[in-house]
């Protein structure tokens, strides 16, 4: 077991070292991409983030700017707007008051001034930015609306027969800059993840030079150098064991389960956590070399690969966009070519203009997207990616981490077999436990929750012992108890009647009492009870489901069976899951990936929707674009018909947001006006504002949509 980790790493290693030293690209692109051209707009106006891949806090703090940012500008204007309604003719007529306040007119220009120069100047910019690359969206029809509206109403204000649009200017800005307040706060940086996974290097490290020890910065490591590494100390870089024995917690690096001894001549893994024993370690890699930071590099490789699909939102806009300067200006050439006074062809290109602004588009997706992320939260899923959330509903196979995944991830006691009538199955547990109580070892822990959980009082221990690499030992009322492995009795050629548990599947301790064996304890890495349940429900849906771990072929077989799996594949390392993803997308599958440790995270960013279990490390989370909270496998069936709602709610506001102006633009324009018929600019702002309500309300009704 130990040697197939030992290859796999190397071939890591070797695998990850021709990505190292490329030029490494902003991570904010991770945030960005792949949520439409409107979201990357949005934030040309700020200065970019150069900072190093995100591997410190100035990603991730430029992203919570830009939120301030809009946040900001969205409560300036907020509170603008109201005596610029208030002062609006066509406000005061739809509500039947009337309210003359001297120079009104100029006083509702100045403010909406204000407003359009400070609240529209992300849209502004954005416009121009979508104009200079040639790919125009929603930036460019909310500029183009802002502007028309501003023109217009300034010339209005200072002489132009006509009606003013300041209102409809004000709230159409209020209302982009909440849809993107509240679509940019949905959206959290994946710099965070890369900073995570650095954080689990020590800063710190004890190198012994001439029989010295002193404490250097992990940078100044040098390959060659022996380091010191104590009880419970982070491992600063790669080495090779040179003295000492311990046993290292690898599970966040490689998915093995069950901490793995390490002897001199034995690898280690910076980044893993030391057990009970000292170790000198010789240093082998560090920095970009070393396999932490390999990881980080997949991570990378799979973040800025992530599909760059533009929403349907976007496109939507671009359309809208050709289509409302084409119809106004259109608008505006048919009447003065038909002998229509200026005035008038001003006030038909500007209604149509108006009528084309976005309220609903704007609103459409982020209100969908925030009330889904609300009652999903509620539910116990987390939403970072909203892109793989609503392609959730297309998911066919899906890959699952074993250990905290489908299993508890951490060793339970599976049965307690007495060889000794004299001893009773408490009894065993109970003077294990005397000795166990001194060790933070994953079997002594597990030994001890078994006997918490059954009520068992922990008799004192006088003495206690560590047997390097085989067990305990201690003295427990007066008798001398030994919690040893299978190396204990192989060594001193102890005869013991034939164990039942699994080979390879359970680990087992055996409990001697005064130098004979009086029976033997079985731990086991726990199926979680909702498993099997939540495979059911994926096949009845028609979506394959793997099983990928870094634990050995036997535990592998053993969980895969028991669920009823349709394959697996064991002692795997994050190169080879995030290459498993890869080859299943090349199939054309769309893959789903859950887990929970850094090993997971290449394969989590890699896949089409990467779903984290809550119980997991930060980095999972981090990586993932949807979060288990509960660590239920059920929620997944949960998230997949949660997913198709909200993507039908998003197709409907689309379809209403955009289809009201089939009809309302050819009346704007005038198509009927020999029949009599013809929206007038305050028939235009109301049916304006009624799209925005009907799609405001359409999705709140996605909150009948889960259970």
């Amino acid at each position: 077991m130990k040697e197939k980790h030992g290859d796999h790493r190397h071939h890591a290693k070797e695998e990850a070292a021709k990505k190292a030293g490329r030029t490494e690209e902003r991570l904010e692109e991770k945030t960005l991409h792949g949520h439409g051209e409107a979201m990357q707009s949005d934030t040309r106006h700020h200065p970019p983030h150069n900072g190093h891949s995100g591997h410190g806090e100035a990603g991730h703090d430029h992203h919570r700017m830009m939120i301030e940012d809009f946040k900001k500008r969205f409560w300036v204007s907020l509170v603008l707007s109201v005596p610029v309604i208030i002062l609006s003719p066509m406000v005061q007529h739809i509500l039947g008051f009337t309210l003359d306040v001297p120079y009104g007119m100029y006083i509702a220009f100045v403010i909406s001034s204000i407003i359009y120069f400070h609240g529209g100047w992300p849209f502004l910019t954005g416009m121009a930015e979508e104009v200079k690359r040639g790919v125009p969206g929603m930036m460019t029809l909310i500029g183009v609306a802002i502007s028309v509206a501003y023109l217009y109403s300034t010339a209005v204000a200072f002489g132009l027969e006509g009606m003013d649009f300041f209102w409809e200017l004000a709230t159409l800005i209020v209302i982009m800059l909440l849809g993107h307040w509240i679509e940019m706060k949905s959206v959290l940086g994946a710099s965070k993840a890369l900073e995570l996974l650095v954080s689990m290097m020590p800063a710190e490290a004890q190198v012994i030079r001439d029989g010295q020890t002193s404490t250097v910065k992990v940078e100044e490591l040098q390959p060659g150098d022996i380091i010191l590494i104590k009880p419970g100390e982070k491992v600063p870089a790669d080495g090779v064991v040179e003295q000492g024995e311990s046993y290292l917690n690898e599970s966040m690096l490689t998915g093995e389960s069950k901490p793995v001894q390490k002897r001199k001549g034995d690898n280690v893994i910076g980044g893993s956590i030391n057990g009970n024993g000292s170790l000198q370690v010789r240093v082998v890699s560090t920095g970009k070399d070393s396999y932490l930071n390999k990881v980080i590099t997949l991570v990378q490789e799979a973040q800025k690969t992530k599909s760059d699909t533009q929403r349907l939102a976007d496109k939507a806009a671009k359309w809208l966009t050709y289509v409302a300067l084409v119809a106004g200006f259109g608008t505006l050439t048919v009447w003065l070519l038909v002998g229509a006074e200026l005035a008038f062809a001003l006030e038909r290109m500007v209604t149509v203009m108006v009528i084309s602004c976005p309220h609903a588009l704007g609103l459409a997706i982020p209100l969908v997207v925030a009330i889904s992320t609300a009652v999903s939260a509620n539910n116990g899923l987390l939403i970072r990616n909203r892109t793989a959330f609503e392609n959730s509903r297309l998911i066919t196979t899906i890959i699952f981490d074993k250990t905290g995944t489908l299993t508890q991830g951490s060793h339970e006691v599976a049965r307690v077999v007495t060889f000794d009538p004299a001893y009773s199955e408490q009894e065993l547990l109970r003077l294990a436990a005397g000795v166990e109580q001194n060790s933070e070892h994953y079997i002594s822990q597990g030994i001890l929750r078994k006997v918490k959980a059954d009520g068992i009082a922990i008799p004192a221990s006088e003495t206690f012992h560590y047997l390097p690499g085989k067990g305990l030992e201690g003295t427990v009322e007066g008798r001398d108890i030994k919690v040893v492995g299978p190396n204990y009795i192989k060594e001193y050629g102890i005869r013991v009647p034939e164990s039942k548990a699994e080979e390879g599947v359970e680990t087992v301790v055996y409990i001697m009492v005064d130098q004979r064996v009086a029976g033997y304890i079985s731990m086991r890495d726990q199926i979680r009870p909702e498993s099997a349940g939540a495979i059911k429900v994926l096949k009845e849906n028609g979506i394959k489901n793997l099983l990928l771990t870094g634990d050995n072929e036997r535990v592998a077989k053993s969980v895969s069976d028991k669920l009823g799996m349709d394959g697996y594949l064991a002692n795997v390392l994050p190169h080879q899951k995030q290459e498993k993803v890869k080859e299943l997308q090349a199939q054309g599958e769309f893959v789903a990936m859950t887990g929970d440790g850094v090993n997971d995270a290449p394969a989590l960013a890699q896949a089409d929707v990467g779903i984290a279990v809550g119980s997991g490390t930060d980095v999972a989370a981090e990586t993932a674009d949807i979060i288990l909270v509960n660590s239920n496998p059920q929620d997944i069936a949960s998230l997949i018909l949660f997913g198709k709602a909200t993507y039908r709610k998003m197709i409907q506001n689309l379809i209403w947001a955009t289809g009201y102006n089939v009809v309302a633009l050819p009346l704007a324009a005038g198509v009927l006006y020999q029949q009599g018929i013809m929206v007038s600019p305050a028939i235009g702002a109301a049916l304006m504002s009624l799209s925005t309500v009907i799609v405001a309300v359409n999705a709140q009704l996605l909150r009948r949509q889960i259970k």
